[in-house]
């Protein structure tokens, strides 16, 4: 399928309804308002389209850059790629998600990841926590520098009450990554969230709530699920 086909495709299935909920979220026009259930039908179709999903991301079509993190290639993904990917990523779902995502199986997660977190810029910071936490979810504890995890944990643990609003919610889901996913500091990040406690976070006029950390890395560990890995941070 070409560009045009695509967001045709995406047209014919967007719904009023669903364009209301996302934009409670934080979406804008132009989009459709198409379910993710119906984009992972599309996903299947075309699989990985390298081309069509940088074609897409840069309709600035919140319908179509969600879509192309699902049929994006992260092997061909260029660092610059990945920067002109989060400079367009104007809400949580395609930063925090698509961007994240995509940026943690391609080649250059670590070192975006830590540069991220050190922008000015909210979206950017946000998409660097998120894409720490697909990385964890999808690495290797071997593969894992224990160090570098402990010291965004203390980061997280000295920083978070006074960071910028989605970047506290990112960094707690960091904690909960670190602690279902990286075994060996699954203690120290249940201790961390408990020193913290509650995160709060403005959703806006959605329903949605800040996950409470040491109850979700608690769940993990009652059904002994503490550093299993994903197969795909891509979802």
């Amino acid at each position: 399928m070409d560009l045009n086909e695509v967001m045709s495709w995406l047209e014919a299935r967007g719904s009023e309804q669903t364009k209301k909920t996302l934009m409670k979220h934080g979406a804008r026009e132009p989009f459709f308002g198409v379910k993710v259930a119906d984009l992972k039908i599309l996903q299947k179709k075309i699989k990985k389209d390298y081309a069509l999903s940088k074609a897409l991301f840069d309709t600035g079509n919140s319908d179509a850059m969600y879509l192309a993190g699902l049929i994006a290639d992260p092997a061909q993904m260029t660092r610059e790629d990945l920067q002109d990917w989060v400079s367009k990523a104007y809400w949580y779902y395609i930063s925090e998600y698509t961007v994240a995502w995509v940026c943690s199986e391609s080649a250059f997660g670590w070192e975006l990841a830590a540069e991220w977190i050190n922008h000015p810029d909210e979206g950017y910071q946000t998409t660097g926590w998120a894409t720490y936490s697909s990385l964890l979810s999808i690495t290797p504890d071997e593969h894992i520098d224990r160090t570098l995890i402990e010291r965004l944990v203390d980061r997280v643990k000295q920083n978070i009450a006074e960071a910028p609003n989605r970047t506290r919610y990112t960094m707690n889901g960091f904690l909960i990554a670190v602690g279902s996913y990286f075994e060996p500091l699954h203690t120290l990040a249940y201790q961390v969230a408990e020193q913290i406690g509650k995160v709060s976070v403005s959703m806006g006029s959605t329903a949605c709530k800040v996950p409470f950390a040491p109850d979700y890395i608690q769940k993990v560990a009652d059904k002994q699920q503490v550093g299993k890995k994903r197969k795909s941070a891509i979802c």
